[in-house]
This record gives structure tokens, C-alpha cells and sequence, in this order.
């Protein structure tokens, strides 16, 4: 395979003057161990094999490895110390007697430091090392470091299977010691993304279309910072008992106390009993008034007693306020996924009566800045749960309760309007709000940069 193929550069608006990133294959991957095992060969003057083991030894630091060569007072006493050489020079032999591990008569075979066993053995000790997904996998006898050769370890396994098990296993260890290499993460997918400025924290897109933080391998979650993401996954795995409290799928009328499931993303809903018909906000009940201004995203903290008890509670209630909007807007997310079918035949429908192909892609780019405005909104909630109370985190407040109100908007464009409108009027009502909508996640991500930037935001830890 040519896996200059397989190459593919990670889209990128900035123009600092670095390499744009990669998304790597796997043999492009091996390609580039390949490259620098022969960089070091020129100057070790050893095998591929004994070469692997070295920049293995020293995490494929090149330079690193070749200084404590140059300190060396020769190669063979730098091989010895990487236990790639024994210690003392042993001559390989080969007869017909007792293995050591299974005392089986036979053909025994081994290292340079002369240990011997039969090839069943041997394989069933790397098919061992092969499971614990091992890159260094020393002599079976005890107390011996001596490291098995590429070369050896593949003529004992014997096995196609295997032996490509073992070539992961490599490529994965130089990956996770490169900081400019991170897996993606995305199910079933093979690829490796390359970043020239490994020190930046940012969110990749793969060509698989998942989208990741380069620094923590997690889902993109501007705004909130790595180390909050952290912490904020851990307290909804910590407080999982509090899940209790929250109904995920059904909940009841405020008003007549109807059950109401919800089965879209857009939060507005309405009671379908017909003597009600109760218009309100999924996430906290509210009235919904003047077509989506409705807003609930600023905790409101009750006046209690100043007792530990109601302090706890109130703790509680904070958590579960923003818990719920995370999940919510998560839950949305999920919903929303329906909606790419529902677009997919809406477009056919629209070229079979007057428009282009071109004409109608607004609608498969107004789902996909939705699908954007759910995901930053999630972690908006995240943010802010962390977030101190200023004049900065009023401002974004604001432009979170924007995004939001407009976010629903679109939302119920798709779900509501999608076959109750004429074809003119969609497109304009649907292209005007999702350029809005675009607009307004930018501004508040570029206020939270800014933030960042001038160390305005203060965090509860």
C-alpha cells in the first residue's frame, strides 16, 4: 500500500507559520519507525531489530539516545546496558535434550544468553506477552533482562494472527510515547493524528469525522478546560446515586400533570392533553413564552438556613442544575440524530419539485451547526459549574443564554417546520438562523478564549 495514500492534513484556519497536522495511517505510522530506526543505523551500525529496541528503550527520543551512546565507552558496552547484548558472549546451541519449562525432549532453541527451550514453549510464553501488549518482551527464564529481537519473537509465533498483533502492539507504543501522536479515539477507527505544536490544547477532526481533544483523547469540549473536564466527569461518576432525581425520558405536565415523553431534541414542549395544552421548558419547567425567549440557563440559589444540612442540599441542587442541562442538551444531541434522515429525504423531496442539489445543502448544514451548538452547549454547562461569579461570567451567561434560545429555534425549525412550510420560506427561515446561531457559538467561544487569555475567569476547584 502506498501510504503516501493515506495521508490527510487536518483542516486548520490558523496561520502561524507551523506544518499543518496529520491524520496518519497505520502503515504511515510504520513508515515513520522505519525512518528513524535507519537514521540511527548509520551511526549504530546495528540491525533493524536491535535499533527498534533502542529508540524503544529511550521513548523514540533520537537525540536523547544517541547522547548516552556518545557517553558510552563503546557499542557493545551501550547494547549491554540496554540489555540487547548479554553480558557475557555465549555460543547459540542447539540438541536434542530436556526443555526446562515442560521437560519435554526435543529441538531446543533460545537467545545469545544461551537459554534454551523447546518452540512450543516459546510461543506459548510470547502468545502471553502478546496479550499483555508488551514491546519489550525479555528471555522467559527468571532473572534474566535479555530483550527478544523483532525477528525473533515473529519466527516463535509462527502465526499470522499474532504477528500482527505484534506489529500494533509496536506502533501503538511509539505512538503513546510521541507527544505529537494521539490515537483517534472514534469507534473502529484506525488513524493517528500528528500536530506540529504538541504544547496546544485543541480540537481535532479525523477524517473518520470524530471530533477530540488532542491533549486529554476526550470528546472536543470547548469551552471547559482539560483539567475541569476531568473533574466534572469524575462528580457525575462520583454522584451517580443522584440520578435518582432525574427522570431522562418522561416527566409530568407542571400544569395537569400529564406524562409527557420527549422524543426530539428541541426543548420547548407542549402538553398533549387537550384540555391543557401547557407550552414549557423541558429543563426547568418554565413557561415557554414569546416563541423561545423563554431562558433558564443562570442557577438561582434559594435563601436556606445556614446549616450543613442545607448547605449540602444546596450543593446538591446546584450540581444537579447544571448536571441536568448537561444532560439534557446531550440527550437533545442524541434525538437530533434522527434528524439527518427526516433532511435526507426533505432534500429529495425538494430537487423533485424545483431546486438544485446545491440549492438544498443548506439543510444538511443547518443539522450540522445544530449538532455543533448542542455539543458546545453541554460543556457550556460544565463551565459554568466551575465558574465564579463576575462581571466576565455575567457576559457569558448572556451569550450562553443566546446561543441556547437560538439553538431551540433551529431545533424546532428542523422538527416543527421541516414539512409545514413552502419550500422558499423554510430555506430563508432556516439559513438566517443557522448563520445566527453559528455566529453566536463563535462569539462565545471566542469570549471564553479571551477570558482564558487574560485570566479573568475564576474557578471553584
Amino acid at each position: 500500500m502506498d501510504s503516501d495514500e493515506d495521508v490527510y492534513m487536518v483542516e486548520s484556519d490558523s496561520d502561524d507559520g507551523y506544518p499543518e497536522d496529520e491524520i496518519l495511517s497505520f502503515e504511515d505510522l510504520e513508515s515513520e519507525m522505519k525512518a528513524s530506526i535507519s537514521e540511527i543505523q548509520d551511526v549504530i551500525e546495528g540491525s533493524t531489530d536491535i535499533c527498534r529496541l533502542l529508540l524503544q528503550k529511550y521513548k523514540w527520543n533520537k537525540d536523547f539516545m544517541l547522547d548516552r551512546f556518545y557517553e558510552s565507552p563503546d557499542t557493545l558496552a551501550f547494547l549491554i546496558d540496554a540489555n540487547i547484548v548479554p553480558k557475557q558472549s555465549a555460543v547459540f546451541s542447539k540438541g536434542d535434550v530436556e526443555c526446562q519449562i515442560c521437560c519435554m525432549d526435543g529441538d531446543l532453541s533460545g537467545l545469545a544468553c544461551n537459554h534454551l527451550a523447546c518452540d512450543d514453549c516459546w510461543k506459548a510464553y510470547l502468545t502471553e506477552k502478546i496479550k499483555e501488549k508488551q514491546s519489550e518482551i525479555e528471555c522467559m527464564t527468571s532473572n534474566c533482562k535479555l530483550l527478544m529481537k523483532d525477528e525473533q519473537v515473529k519466527k516463535y509465533l509462527a502465526d499470522s494472527a499474532a504477528i500482527a498483533s505484534f506489529r500494533k502492539i509496536l506502533v501503538n507504543s511509539y505512538v503513546k510515547v510521541n507527544s505529537s501522536l494521539r490515537w483517534c479515539p472514534g469507534e473502529n477507527c484506525e488513524k493517528a493524528v500528528k500536530v506540529h505544536q504538541p504544547s496546544e490544547s485543541r480540537l481535532l477532526i479525523c477524517s473518520c469525522g470524530t471530533r477530540f481533544c488532542f491533549t486529554c483523547g476526550n470528546e472536543g469540549h470547548e469551552p471547559i478546560d482539560c483539567c475541569y473536564l476531568k473533574l466534572w466527569l469524575k462528580r457525575c461518576m462520583d454522584d451517580s446515586e443522584t440520578f435518582n432525581w432525574i427522570n431522562a425520558n418522561t416527566k409530568d405536565c407542571p400544569k395537569c400533570s400529564a406524562p409527557i415523553e420527549k422524543n426530539g431534541g428541541c426543548n420547548y414542549m407542549r402538553c398533549e392533553n387537550t384540555r391543557c395544552r401547557y407550552e414549557f421548558c423541558w429543563m426547568c419547567f418554565g413557561s415557554w413564552k414569546n416563541e423561545g425567549a423563554h431562558s433558564c440557563n443562570t442557577f438561582k440559589e434559594k435563601k436556606t438556613e445556614n446549616s450543613s444540612r442545607d448547605k449540602s442540599r444546596v450543593s446538591l441542587e446546584r450540581y444537579l442544575f447544571y448536571y441536568n442541562r448537561y444532560a439534557g442538551h446531550r440527550k437533545s444531541l442524541e434525538l437530533e440524530e434522527k434528524l439527518k434522515e427526516r433532511v435526507e429525504l426533505k432534500m429529495n423531496e425538494m430537487q423533485k419539485q424545483s431546486m438544485t442539489w446545491v440549492e438544498v445543502q443548506f439543510l444538511p448544514k443547518a443539522v450540522e451547526v445544530l449538532s455543533e451548538c448542542r455539543h458546545t452547549l453541554m460543556f457550556t454547562y460544565a463551565f459554568a459549574f466551575y465558574l465564579k461569579k463576575n462581571n466576565s461570567s455575567i457576559i457569558f451567561e448572556e451569550n450562553q443564554k443566546d446561543l441556547e434560545q437560538s439553538t431551540e429555534q433551529l431545533s424546532g425549525f428542523l422538527e416543527r417546520d421541516l414539512d409545514n412550510e413552502d419550500l422558499v420560506t423554510l430555506k430563508v427561515k432556516v439559513q438566517d438562523k443557522y448563520r445566527y446561531v453559528e455566529q453566536r457559538r463563535k462569539a462565545l467561544l471566542d469570549h471564553c478564549a479571551e477570558g482564558k487569555e487574560q485570566n479573568v475567569w475564576v474557578f471553584n476547584e
